[in-house]
């Protein structure tokens, strides 16, 4: 894996789970009871994007080293594929070909 394609994948990995964890402990203006005027009630009181950064930041890199230690050691690849290389698959395609 190339030093390009391990920063991709952290940011895919990143953005994923920032997305997963913006809602959780969302404080609405609804819920807390103080609405601005010109917003909606649904809109977010307190919304704690720092903390949650990190905590993305955390998780992310956790998950992005279980990901890139299976992609690194073979066991996930798009490019091997055994089935389509075994000896009776051989074997067919050289009968086929004579």
């Amino acid at each position: 894996m190339s030093i390009t394609s391990a920063i991709v994948l952290f940011a895919i990995v990143w953005f994923m789970v920032f997305f997963i964890a913006l809602p959780i402990r969302l404080k609405t203006q609804g819920d807390v009871g103080e609405i601005v005027p010109g917003t909606q009630a649904g809109a977010p009181a307190e919304h704690q994007l720092k903390k949650k950064a990190w905590i993305t930041t955390f998780v992310a890199f956790i998950l992005w080293v279980g990901f890139v230690s299976v992609i690194v050691s073979g066991k996930l690849t798009v490019f091997k594929h055994h089935h389509l290389h075994s000896p009776r698959n051989n074997a067919s395609r050289k009968s086929l070909h004579q």
